[in-house]
């Protein structure tokens, strides 16, 4: 492994945990990121994630994605861009791995369900709501709430998409137990994160996209980047068919978005003159990031997807079902306290807005499956897309 630039996070130099944890040195020689990594993935809600959607709800097909091979994918792109820029991988997979832990089923739909039913109690934001995962709901060790990460790791979720100057509830009460300046920059790690959850599933989706049968290769060519991306597989490849090529577009795109990304940095870093993981945080924009040129591609790529797949007709009707089972479900269970799992309804606050944010919570951790069956349970039958 090469050695660590000097602007990378060092965990020895880590801000710590909030909770003092003593010597644990007895479960393994592990440093103080690669427990976090490690706690992110033996964690309930991290295992929840393969069978919450990505792109498809609940999907019936075996080879589409959902969000944790997603996150996986993202984790793979983070820490090999980590490695390049000699910044530490561990800490960079961690905040991969975690970024969506935060996520309520159905995606997108979903969110904007909870957020709307929760419009009198704070609204809901997912990567809030991850902050509150990691901080207060999982719950493994006996002395304290939460998965107890290190400080950076918690900045760089809570950053996940720059300085946030207003947070939301769940964000602003993770801040007030465990101080995370928000409106800094984050570190290098959590800026590299945050855009290879980009490169992944603007990559990634295409590749489901046209699995399900709802993009084109001929509907894709409108795209700067995937023409020339396609026109430099079948350059490669003159002998094979389009339908094995699928896949060399799509690893083509990845390694130029990848490859622009670690050179715009590096021109940045070296602009920007930082020395240490703080200079980083002072620098007052961000240090990660494509090109101009490669932004643009992005963007358009990005404009099309939204066009052409998040709101294919297709796609536009399983999110109207799944608003009405998550919207539903909190309905019902505001009505009826009584139907929630013992557990929950034990620990059920007694006033506002606790109350509704905790019958969020219990939604919020659901898969889409789970949740399909307790709406049936607690409202009654529903008719989904097929593909559900």
């Amino acid at each position: 492994m090469r050695p660590a630039a000097p602007y990378a996070a060092n965990p020895s130099l880590s801000r710590g945990r909030h909770h003092h944890e003593g010597d644990s040195t007895e479960r393994g020689p592990r440093d103080a990121f690669q427990r976090d990594r490690d706690r992110v993935i033996h964690s309930i809600s991290f295992r929840r994630l393969r069978h919450k959607t990505q792109v498809f709800l609940s999907p019936d097909g075996d080879h589409f994605r959902v969000r944790l091979t997603h996150s996986l994918e993202v984790a793979q792109i983070g820490r090999t861009i980590a490695r390049t820029l000699g910044l530490n991988e561990d800490l960079t997979e961690a905040l991969c791995l975690a970024h969506d832990i935060g996520h309520p089923p159905f995606g997108h739909a979903g969110e904007d369900a909870l957020k709307e039913a929760m419009a009198e109690a704070g609204g809901f934001d997912h990567n809030g709501h991850t902050l509150r995962v990691l901080t207060t709901i999982e719950r493994p060790y006996p002395r304290f709430s939460g998965l107890n990460l290190t400080w950076e790791t918690l900045e760089g979720l809570a950053k996940h998409n720059g300085p946030v100057r207003r947070p939301g509830w769940a964000l602003a009460a993770a801040d007030a137990d465990f101080a995370l300046e928000l409106t800094q920059w984050s570190s290098l790690e959590a800026q590299v994160a945050a855009i290879a959850d980009d490169i992944a599933y603007d990559n990634h989706d295409i590749d489901d996209g046209l699995r399900a049968g709802l993009l084109t290769l001929d509907q894709l060519m409108a795209v700067p980047l995937v023409q020339a991306s396609w026109a430099a597989a079948c350059a490669r490849f003159p002998d094979v068919e389009h339908a094995r090529l699928t896949g060399e577009l799509v690893r083509g795109q990845i390694g130029a978005m990848a490859n622009d990304l670690i050179a715009e940095t590096r021109r940045r870093i070296a602009e920007a003159g930082v020395t240490s993981p703080d200079d980083v945080r002072n620098a007052g924009c961000a240090l990660v990031g494509f090109s101009e040129a490669m932004r643009t591609q992005e963007r358009d790529l990005k404009r099309f997807m939204y066009a052409n797949l998040y709101h294919h007709p297709t796609q536009l009707a399983a999110a109207a079902t799944a608003r009405q089972i998550v919207s539903g479900l909190f309905a019902g269970y505001r009505a009826n306290p009584a139907a929630l799992p013992a557990e929950w309804r034990e620990r059920l606050p007694e006033s506002e807005p606790d109350r509704s944010r905790h019958i969020a919570d219990f939604i919020a951790g659901m898969t889409d499956r789970y949740a399909i069956a307790r709406y049936v349970e607690v409202v009654g039958p529903i008719d989904v897309p097929e593909g559900f």
